[in-house]
């Protein structure tokens, strides 16, 4: 018997009367990049704990896995529901470390290759809060190019053996599971021979190490695998086929908070610095009157308002079909220059003080640091220039660009200069 749907009046009323009754306000310096060295391990992992209670909340009023099947959990309803949810949500704090990569890319991979018993063991606990999921794409020789992956899985009987390294994952050492890219075959070309994973993150034979940045961060981590043995069952698509689960996990991730599965408040602006709007600074800065402050504080505007339009007419195309999946690029291309632009912006607007601050500087604090880290922007979730070669080749269908080891056994292409030479 086919289910009613929700209305969206009816949704929108029920997700406003949880909101106000349980949700804390926020203001923009609470939402602040997460990745700073403003707290303590302490407190970040009492952040994390808070953020699974505040997921447990919006499981049990009805309001986690909007667009979930109700088989696992979710609520069955559609991406309309979801950005009525967020545009309530504005404001108001949310379980944000949750979201990306545990919604998406991770729990949209399983919905779309796991098994049956996948899903019904993991996506409930994922929307619950009791499980977050990270993704183990990035090697420390391959960045970018993931198809290069190193890291290697054997086949022993029923069981896998994982043996290699991966990096620049966030919060991994606060997290629960993984989905890792890994190669199972070195005869065939570099695309061929790929299989995906999971694994809970704290098997043996898995360390964690955490590397600190410039910025005092120590949220990024690097992982080594020796001899991480896992069944078969952890496996996620088939033998040899990563590479079209990668492919669409790779566009669950340039989806981000376009994602239909991701809550995040409408409209919200991840600042950096010490949180504070653009205006904030101008006005700190005693700039408000100069119009070269001025126009600086429009166009950062402009960016945010484009950025916001631009996320929901592509996310809206590719739910209808209108533009491929490979549109997501779009706005992942547009985010990364937009957010380095945005952070000199603030740079410039704080003067002195961006450079050296004090204790005291209140709005005008920390700009220096998001200004060196700016282009960190442009190659998490896969850099900006990977997103410019979608959008050429996949959107646009521009003549792909030439690839050497494209038809080449992986064990046979150089890996270095003098096998080159």
């Amino acid at each position: 018997m086919k289910t009613e749907v929700e209305s969206l009046d009816s949704f929108r009323e029920r997700a406003r009367e949880f909101i106000r009754k349980n949700l804390r306000p926020v203001t923009q310096r609470s939402v602040a990049s997460s990745l700073r060295a403003h707290k303590s391990d302490e407190e970040e992992l009492a952040a994390v704990a808070h953020e699974r209670k505040l997921q447990r909340m919006l499981f049990d009023a009805g309001l986690a896995g909007v667009c979930v099947p109700r088989e696992y959990g979710g609520q069955g309803l559609t991406p309309a529901h979801q950005r009525v949810l967020n545009a309530e949500l504005r404001g108001y704090e949310y379980p944000s470390r949750l979201q990306v990569p545990t919604f998406t890319p991770c729990l949209s991979v399983l919905l779309e290759f796991g098994t049956e018993a996948q899903k019904q063991q993991h996506v409930p606990a994922i929307l619950k809060g009791e499980e977050l999921w990270m993704q183990f794409l990035s090697e420390p020789s391959c960045g970018s190019d993931v198809a290069g992956a190193l890291t290697t899985a054997t086949r022993q009987g029923d069981d896998w053996v994982l043996n290699g390294s991966k990096v620049w994952t966030t919060g991994a050492w606060w997290s629960d599971w993984g989905l890792c890219l890994a190669r199972t075959n070195w005869e065939v070309s570099k695309h061929s021979g790929l299989t995906v994973f999971m694994f809970p993150i704290k098997i043996a034979g898995m360390e964690v190490r955490r590397i600190e940045m410039l910025n005092g961060s120590k949220e990024f981590c690097q992982e080594y695998l020796t001899d991480v043995r896992i069944p078969d069952s952890y496996r996620v698509g088939g033998v040899d086929a990563g590479w079209t689960v990668g492919t669409r996990w790779m566009f669950h991730e340039r989806m981000a908070r376009n994602s239909p599965f991701v809550t995040a408040p409408d409209g919200e602006v991840r600042a950096g610095g010490s949180g504070s709007t653009m205006h904030a600074i101008a006005r700190a800065a005693g700039k408000l009157e100069d119009p070269r402050a001025q126009e600086l504080v429009g166009e950062a505007q402009t960016l945010h308002l484009v950025g916001e339009a631009l996320r929901r007419r592509v996310g809206q195309g590719i739910v209808t079909r209108t533009l491929s999946d490979q549109a997501s690029a779009i706005a992942r291309l547009f985010v990364g220059l937009a957010e380095a632009r945005r952070a000199t912006i603030a740079f410039e607007l704080a003067g002195g003080a961006g450079a050296a601050w004090t204790p005291d500087d209140g709005d005008l604090g920390e700009w220096g640091i998001d200004f060196l880290m700016r282009q960190a922007v442009c190659i998490g979730g896969g850099t900006t220039e990977i997103a410019a070669n979608v959008i050429a080749e996949r959107v646009l269908n521009m003549p792909r660009e030439h690839a050497p080891d494209r038809e080449v056994a992986f064990r046979e292409v150089p890996r270095s200069r003098s096998q080159r030479e």
